[in-house]
């Protein structure tokens, strides 16, 4: 058992002191910020406030020699910081590089010219002019520390300080087995600064040549109640598509790293950045492209002699430009929709350790790395059913399984029955279906009942009816409009209507228990084809307005899982949506009341981009009673200002537009004054929830203390004197948390659970949950995939599969009687609420698990218009869904 695990996190080292760096700061100036945006506007015959910039970064960072980063909002106003650079970037760079840009931007190729000519003029008058480089000394380590004791970084740090980190990284190869790599700083200009190591490596399989990368990812990020920011190195593989298999109308939109020399004399960071395209399908000229805001688009009209790779050639020959032509190479990166890869995605712990030791010594004296978390607890796990390899005692373990998810079944079902109906495209399916259930929950050959088409099991009280017909039309493809003049959210709606009065005339079997639709459906690959396709979204929609919970399950065919081990899923997923699950008994300690209650928040968003194309915002509440061997789940119904059964509440949210309470910081104050009447424990995502509750970010927390808006912060006590309050965060998308691995001190590196803590002092909050790796992820630890050695085992085309760290917040544990508890029982009982008997370790405590699925029925519609049944008129159709019959 390992005793301490190390993050791949470094801050800023107290004994060397501030990080101070002599910078060159250019502003746009006043003068030429009007004189671009005259030029877009004429253009555009609109006026925008705000210049299109980010095409100009790009080829900024990419081609100007020094430029480490550049201003977010610079576009916005001319006396902002717009380029930081280790040395002034020469006139004669800067304006061809603008006046290119400003011609893309304006359509006017002789514009280019004359804006350059004009950026080159020495005291034209009225002429636009490139203001004068400052000269500036930036401390890279600047903090200000928060009234809750938070150090954050100056706000600019978190596009400098990345930027920095990854050239200091580039200027050192790393040697490890004999093997050496020498990376290139890759900027999107979104905050975090990618690595990868250049030229690509190379991996031989069944004469197939896969080419990958080891890729980095600088961040720089706080820590709750932290005496200094952080900065994060996320590691992994980059793979490279050799062949893109996918007709050409499929490509939306795939990353190209673009390796140009400079078309100008030397400087610094020479040969050091990769340049950012984006290769797609365009529409309207029927061929593939480079999107917009691609830098590649400009650099033929900057580089004469360089013969740069055109869309069409890179598509049809990825590989050939990949090894390079003329001093120009090109990588499409890999994505799964472009055809599979011989290389497996991830690193194992042991090269994730080599990596930490070489950024920790490159990066010395001026970062140093965090200190290790140490084991605060054995208690690592509820009270789970003993797992054993001897065939008997699984066995037993299995039955008890069975019988613990009858006896949630029963008590979520409340004595009605259920009423299943199996819709079914492949006999295999339906037959693996209905042989799974009576395993699942074990029911025996004597439970069973048929009548007519209906197959029934009665046991313990559960009663349980399946009927089971062709799934037919109700399974096909969606078939929106093809008219692109009316909005993409509109013509979904319409086509989700069709399939929903479909599905209100194909007289389902309506009885009168819980309502219950199990259907098979195509994998979503097979309506890639079709935008907006997939009749998933439009099946749940329908089914939820009569009353229905719906679970799918896919077609069996190439690729797809075992369809036992699948139909047994399909059910157990179901199971859940009935609120039939609930967690295993604790063993965080005696403290624990007894009749403690969980309650979850959880912000659904949904963009344009998503499943139904409407943009909302739905606030999920969630609450699991363990006591009385009650296990009721149960959702919030903003509507109805209380609580719900759990399906109730899946019900009422698929296809409503908006929560129908338009503060939800109010909502969630709301849900905090009906929960006074027990002991409480909320527990929140802070990474989720901080989207509308801002005082969540970590600058704004403040021990046992809650402040909603602009108003005080206020004793936690005060929205219940048994209220507690763990914040959970993952790495959110943004790698929010640090990566991690486990180490004996010695030679010992792999993964280890538990709960950790950088600290032993009984005033600290914060401490990381980490699982084992389930056994299906199992590899030897020891795998190298960069850099073969004698005697160490390479494997490029292995998976590896990485436990995420969670770190977990005790932001309020003071008890009724004013004294606080221990937080490392409230740290420990939030990590045993991540496993479960059913499941492997969830990646979120249960209660937060099961608000955060909740999303699966947050499905806005676009309001359509159906003709007036009685006039020529129209009418707005009405989605309001039946309550379903969950009360008992």
């Amino acid at each position: 058992m390992y005793h301490a695990i190390r993050p791949v996190a470094y801050e800023p080292d107290p004994r060397h002191g501030s990080w101070g760096q002599d910078l060159h700061v250019l502003r746009l100036g006043e003068d030429l910020q009007k004189e671009l945006t005259r030029r877009q506007g004429e253009a555009r015959g609109a006026h925008r406030p705000h210049l299109p910039t980010r095409r100009l970064h790009a080829l900024l960072r990419a081609l100007a020699p020094g430029v480490l980063a550049t201003g977010r909002s610079a576009g916005a106003d001319g006396l902002l910081p717009w380029l930081y650079a280790r040395e002034p970037v020469p006139r004669e760079v800067l304006a061809p590089l603008i006046g290119t840009w400003a011609a893309a931007l304006s359509g006017d190729e002789d514009g280019a010219v004359d804006l350059e000519q004009l950026l080159l003029a020495d005291g034209e008058p009225e002429a636009p002019a490139l203001p004068e480089w400052e000269a500036e000394r930036v401390d890279l380590t600047e903090t200000v520390v928060s009234c809750g004791g938070t150090a954050e970084p100056a706000a600019r740090l978190y596009h400098l300080l990345p930027e920095a980190v990854a050239f200091r990284l580039a200027g050192t190869p790393f040697r490890a087995g004999g093997s050496v790599l020498r990376f290139r700083v890759v900027s999107s200009g979104t905050g975090g600064v990618d690595l990868v190591s250049w030229p690509p490596l190379r991996y031989e399989q069944r004469r197939q040549t896969w080419y990958y990368s080891a890729h980095l990812t600088v961040t720089v990020h706080t820590a709750p109640f932290g005496e200094r920011f952080r900065v994060h190195v996320a590691t992994g593989v980059r793979r490279w598509a050799t062949r893109l298999d996918l007709p050409r109308w499929q490509l939306g939109g795939a990353t190209v790293l673009l390796d140009t020399p400079l078309p100008w004399s030397e400087g610094p960071d020479r040969g050091y950045r990769l340049m950012v395209n984006t290769l797609g399908y365009d529409r309207s000229s029927k061929e593939i492209g480079w999107k917009r805001r691609s830098p590649a688009l400009l650099l033929p009209d900057l580089d004469l002699t360089s013969r740069f790779p055109e869309p069409e050639d890179l598509f049809t020959f990825p590989e050939k430009w990949l090894n390079s032509r003329q001093d120009v190479a090109a990588g499409i990166v890999h994505h799964p929709v472009l055809g599979p890869h011989g290389v497996g995605a991830g690193l194992m712990p042991r090269e994730r350790a080599g990596l930490d030791g070489w950024i920790e010594q490159v990066l010395s004296p001026v970062l140093r790395r965090v200190p290790d978390l140490a084991r605060v607890t054995r208690r690592n796990t509820p009270a789970l059913l003993p797992r054993s390899a001897r065939a008997g005692e699984r066995g037993t373990r299995e039955a008890q399984q069975a019988l613990g998810r009858r006896a949630a079944l029963g008590r979520a079902l409340g004595g009605r029955p259920l009423d299943v109906e199996v819709l079914w495209q492949s006999p295999q399916t339906r037959d693996a279906l209905l042989a799974a259930l009576p395993k699942v929950i074990g029911l025996a050959p004597g439970c069973r009942t048929d009548e007519g088409d209906t197959t029934g099991w009665t046991a313990d009280g559960v009663r349980i009816r399946i009927r089971a017909r062709q799934a037919g039309v109700l399974a096909s493809a969606l078939a929106p409009s093809g008219d692109r003049r009316r909005p993409a959210a509109v013509r979904l709606a319409e086509a989700v209507e069709e399939r929903c009065a479909l599905v209100m005339g194909a007289e389902l079997w309506k009885g009168d228990g819980v309502g219950l639709v199990i259907a098979e459906i195509a994998g979503k690959e097979i309506f890639a084809s079709t935008s907006d396709s997939d009749p998933k979204h439009a099946l749940r929609v329908a089914h939820a307005r009569q009353g229905r919970l719906t679970q799918f399950i896919n077609l069996p065919g190439p690729g797809t899982a075992d369809l036992e081990h699948r139909a047994n899923w399909a059910w157990l997923d179901a199971f859940r949506q009935l609120g039939a699950v609930g967690p295993p008994a604790h063993r965080a300690g005696d403290d624990i009341p007894d009749n403690l209650q969980y309650v979850a928040l959880w912000l659904v968003r949904c963009t344009k981009d998503g499943p139904t194309r409407s943009p909302a915002r739905r606030l999920v509440a969630v609450r699991v009673r363990t006591d009385a061997g009650t296990g009721a789940v149960e959702g919030w119904d903003a509507a109805q200002a209380d609580w719900v059964p759990y399906p109730s509440m899946l019900l009422s949210l698929a296809g409503t537009a908006e929560n129908p309470s338009a503060d939800l910081e109010r909502e969630i104050r709301t849900v905090l004054f009906r929960l006074r009447d027990r002991p409480t424990l909320l527990l929140a995502n802070s990474g989720n929830l901080r989207q509308c509750w801002p005082q969540l970010r970590n600058g704004g927390l403040r021990r046992d203390l809650l402040a909603f808006g602009s108003g005080p912060a206020q004793r936690l006590s005060l929205y219940g004197e048994d209220l507690r309050m763990v914040l959970v965060r993952d790495d959110n998308g943004r790698d929010e948390v640090p990566e991690w691995y486990a180490h004996d001190g010695a030679a010992g590196i792999g993964f280890s659970e538990g709960v950790w803590a950088a600290s032993d002092d009984p005033n600290n909050r914060v401490f990381a949950s980490t699982t084992g790796t389930p056994p299906s992820a199992a590899r030897p630890k020891g795998l190298v995939k960069l850099t073969p050695a004698p005697g160490v085992r390479t494997a490029p085309g292995a998976t590896a599969w990485n436990p995420k760290l969670l770190e977990v917040t005790v932001l309020g544990c003071c008890a009724s009687s004013g004294q606080s508890d221990n937080p490392i029982d409230w740290a420990t009982l939030t990590h045993q609420l991540r496993y479960h008997d059913d499941y492997p370790p969830l990646g979120y405590p249960l209660p937060l698990h099961l608000a955060r699925l909740a999303k699966e029925y947050v499905l806005p519609l676009a309001a359509v218009s159906v003709p007036a049944a009685d006039s020529g008129g129209s009418c707005m159709l009405n989605r309001s869904n039946p309550p379903g019959n969950f009360r008992s």
